[in-house]
């Protein structure tokens, strides 16, 4: 009978390591929810910004720039953290490799997000400029192929976690 208390008792630490990984990747889930707010808060910023112009209110719009900039860097922070306890305290580094690719990933929406700000102020500044169109055009395209990434490695994350359920 003492082997079956030893299966009952693994069984019941595979039942606290599962919640304890559901519990992070919820967590994960709350911080993306974040990031797309604010990254929606950006948005409506920049658009202020440039309806600012010809005399734009930089100083405003810089200050919401460091605040996103604070918000984007604790939730990339915390992420880490989270990426870590998968990895290390749960064993489960597929989860954590999906964590590091959103990473990856959102770090390269926010580096377009930023070039397209700028593309799209310089047309507004210069409309007789074609490239300054085109460039706004090429920057919407990327960004929009880096959230269809991020999105893709989402349902990546979502399928390899509930594999393990």
């Amino acid at each position: 009978s003492s082997q079956g208390e030893v299966t009952e008792v693994n069984q019941a630490r595979c039942r606290r390591m599962d919640d304890a990984v559901k519990l992070l990747l919820r967590r994960f889930y709350t911080l993306q929810g974040e990031r797309v707010e604010a990254y929606r808060l950006f948005e409506e910023g920049h658009r202020a910004y440039l309806s600012s112009g010809p005399h734009y209110d930089f100083l405003r719009y810089r200050q919401l720039v460091h605040e996103i900039t604070l918000a984007f860097s604790g939730i990339s922070r915390e992420i880490l953290q989270i990426k870590e306890q998968l990895q290390a305290e749960h064993g489960r580094p597929e989860l954590a490799q999906h964590l590091s690719r959103v990473q990856e990933t959102e770090k390269e929406k926010l580096e377009l997000t930023a070039q397209l700000q700028l593309a799209r102020q310089n047309a507004q500044d210069q409309p007789g400029v074609p490239a300054h169109q085109q460039e706004v055009r090429e920057l919407r395209y990327k960004l929009i192929k880096t959230i269809e990434a991020i999105s893709e490695i989402l349902q990546d994350l979502k399928y390899d976690s509930e594999e393990a359920e």
